[in-house]
């Protein structure tokens, strides 16, 4: 038999393994398996119950984590269908908080969460990228289906989550990420790739430990970190063109540094700069509403002055000058910052470095705050937004003190940090120290808040970036647009705001609620496609036409506002992979797949 013939073979055989005891009696005969499985021939729906019994059996988080990557290699139709159907249960199993937990060990569980010889993704070394064209070679020949990726997420492990540099132990990020690309935004999971730069760290307990699985040295210098992330991001741009880049958890210079080089000049975008704070003013718009004070008198303090930091405030200050038409010394005069230093001022007597450099407060004259303490007696906040990465910073001294300060309006607290080891504050706490006034929205999954007295139930906001990232994704993969601007970044968290229910609105909730995940993300995606297609830098003409011919009436001209029509929303709807629902279908399209004459 013929290369090619075999190949065949072989995917067929795959789709039947995959169906496991839904696979039909003819495949099994055509298969040569009579006798060698359990003779029930079941449905979607048994296999899906008997997978949640088994997650549900597992007593840890981890455990969890692990059967859960595992049924993802042998079962991806089941992993998404389970997913999809219990999505506020699973996602905190396969993304924060337990991802944070199953990183620091990756290298001690990885050989117990794959099946031998599964391509999980790429993890690519400085030696590699001198011979990079071999590995995507390798790459390609390691799928069972003969498909391009559509989008990648890389990370080099040097700041994961708020854990630090772990190394190659990082490749838990990319593959729960692009598991919400598909659970949330319908990518087809088949196009997918996550990669790894493994470039060295610089965790002694690492390059100490004797199960570490990645290159054991420390990392290198910035021109030999430039230039093999260069030659790995053009070979992957050469062999695939139109791959969509999401670049994750880098250190904050290379993560502004990477984004600043290859922005205009690949499809890219950066979650930690771009998506934290897309989310977030999304949020941040929602809670402005509700507030009770004009937006112009906000007084807003960061807490964390990081790449996710800076990203979020500079989207901030952007919407305050181009929605509100706030001046924009006005609008950054309303921004005040807090790194591990202190309050940023421009003569606080350090070295700034140049992202921080322009968030240096002028006017303190001889103020210096040492603390956060310091700094919300100094500011007197509306607003306290932490990307910190340290646990329990706002204290109840200080979010009594943001009550205190704010007898005329709602206190706004967002505790973004993940995971919840790393968060500023819980959500009880936060209404407990505010008499249940808080506007709140977290980075991690809090628990519903009860007031003890009035037995009256909070639902805390979450500002997790899964309601945003996957939509950019979706939306950017569709249309093809030049370059990901900051207008359809705007475009999407205006979108995000408006995409909460009359009784989302109505409970005073920021976020839509998770169960709505997709409806929300689709949403966005066809706001992101819109506000493309207004810019004129889509390359996919169908878009244009379509966005062109139905552009929603109470659009106006040189506003961004979020909308979109419902022909784009049901285009971007229909585009949206979704796991079979029958055997029958999982069989066609999965042979469809493999040859599309076959039908």
């Amino acid at each position: 038999m013929s290369e090619a013939g075999d190949s065949r073979r072989n995917s067929i055989e795959l789709i039947g393994a995959k169906a496991g005891t839904a696979m039909p009696a003819e495949m099994r005969q055509a298969l040569h398996l009579r006798g060698l499985v359990p003779t029930s021939i079941e449905n979607f729906s048994k296999q899906e119950l008997r997978a949640y019994q088994q997650l549900m059996s597992k007593s840890t988080n981890l455990e969890k984590y692990q059967f859960l990557a595992a049924l993802r290699c042998l079962n991806v139709n089941l992993f998404f269908r389970l997913l999809l159907n219990h999505f506020r249960d699973i996602v905190p199993l396969i993304y924060t908080p337990t991802v944070g937990e199953a990183c620091l060990c990756y290298s001690h569980i990885y050989p117990f969460l794959y099946p031998f010889r599964t391509s999980v993704g790429l993890f690519i070394t400085l030696e590699d990228t001198d011979c990079i064209d071999t590995v995507i070679e390798n790459y390609r020949r390691s799928m069972p289906e003969p498909i391009d990726p559509e989008i990648t997420v890389i990370t080099d492990g040097s700041r994961i989550l708020g854990l630090g540099d772990l190394g190659i132990n990082g490749m838990g990020i990319p593959i729960g990420k692009l598991q919400l690309y598909t659970a949330a935004a319908g990518l087809n999971p088949g196009r997918t790739l996550p990669i790894v730069f493994d470039f060295g760290t610089n965790n002694e307990r690492y390059l100490n430990d004797p199960l570490y699985l990645g290159t054991r040295e420390h990392r290198p210098d910035d021109k030999r970190f430039y230039e093999a992330t260069g030659r790995v991001i053009s070979a992957l741009h050469y062999a695939f063109p139109g791959l969509l880049i999401q670049f994750e958890d880098f250190s904050t210079e290379h993560a502004f540094g990477l984004l600043e080089y290859w922005r205009k000049k690949t499809l890219c975008f950066n979650d930690d700069i771009q998506g934290t704070g897309c989310v977030i003013l999304g949020g941040f718009i929602s809670a402005v509403e509700q507030a009770g004070i004009p937006p112009s008198d906000q007084r807003i303090l960061f807490v964390g002055a990081g790449s996710a930091g800076v990203g979020v405030a500079k989207q901030l200050i952007d919407y305050f000058i181009r929605e509100l038409k706030i001046p924009e010394p006005q609008a950054q005069a309303m921004f005040w910052f807090v790194d591990s230093h202190g309050l940023i001022t421009a003569n606080r007597g350090d070295a700034l470095p140049h992202h921080k450099a322009s968030l240096a407060r002028q006017d303190n004259g001889s103020t210096q705050c040492a603390t956060i303490e310091e700094a919300v007696e100094y500011v007197k906040p509306t607003a306290l937004i932490g990307l910190s990465t340290i646990y329990k910073a706002f204290s109840e001294k200080i979010l009594t003190r943001m009550n205190e300060i704010n007898t005329n309006a709602r206190p706004i607290i967002f505790p973004l940090s993940n995971p919840e080891t790393k968060a500023e504050c819980s959500f009880e706490e936060a209404m407990r120290c505010t008499n249940n006034r808080v506007l709140f929205a977290s980075g991690t999954a809090f628990p519903e808040y009860t007031d003890p007295e009035t037995c009256e139930v909070y639902v805390p906001g979450q500002g997790n970036n899964m309601y945003t990232f996957p939509a950019i994704g979706l939306g950017a993969v569709l249309c093809k647009p030049s370059w990901i601007t900051d207008t359809m970044l705007f475009a999407v968290s205006k979108a995000l705001a408006n995409s909460r229910s009359v009784d989302e609105k109505a409970a005073g909730e920021l976020y839509p609620r998770v169960e709505r995940i997709r409806d929300v993300s689709a949403e966005l995606a066809a706001a992101f496609v819109t506000q493309a297609v207004r810019e004129g830098l889509v390359k996919e003409k169908h878009w244009v036409d379509v966005v062109s011919a139905n552009m929603p009436e109470s659009m106006q001209p040189g506003h961004i506002d979020g909308l979109f029509s419902r022909r784009v929303l049901g285009e971007v709807k229909t585009l949206m992979w979704q796991p079979a629902a029958s055997v029958e279908q999982y069989i066609v399209e999965a042979i469809t797949t493999i040859n599309p004459d076959d039908t």
